[in-house]
């Protein structure tokens, strides 16, 4: 049975822009868990929160190469009001500037599928 593994921004991010500090540390845990069989989880907050990044930041071409080379690889969790209600109570209830609603979407879809790895480079995941 192959390791599911949560993926987040921070690191979807750094495998697309080689001048991030995390770079190569993404690629190589990417690499590694690609050549293992492992599963990348993420969920739809992720893709579009890393889209609106990339393209800021790295323009079109990287949001297309995302798109093309990266997306089809993740098993994608679509959120539901559900999982978006069970987040957002955890986030007011922590009630820290720091942590995201993307983050508790993120820790919840991760504790509902049992998910204990992630490839992160945010200290809320790792």
């Amino acid at each position: 049975m192959n390791l599911a593994v949560f993926v987040d921004t921070s690191a979807l991010y750094a495998l697309l822009d080689a001048d991030d500090a995390g770079h190569h540390e993404a690629a190589e845990r990417w690499r590694h868990g690609m050549s293992g069989g492992e599963t990348f989880v993420c969920h739809n907050y992720i893709l579009v929160e890393t889209s609106a990044l990339v393209q800021r930041h790295l323009g079109m071409e990287a949001v297309k190469d995302f798109e093309e080379s990266i997306v089809p690889v993740l098993r994608v969790v679509w959120i539901d009001r559900e999982i978006h209600e069970a987040a957002l109570a955890a986030l007011l209830a922590v009630g820290k500037r720091t942590l995201s609603l993307v983050d508790c979407v993120s820790l919840e879809v991760m504790r509902r599928a049992g998910i204990r790895t992630a490839l992160s480079l945010d200290p809320h995941l790792c």
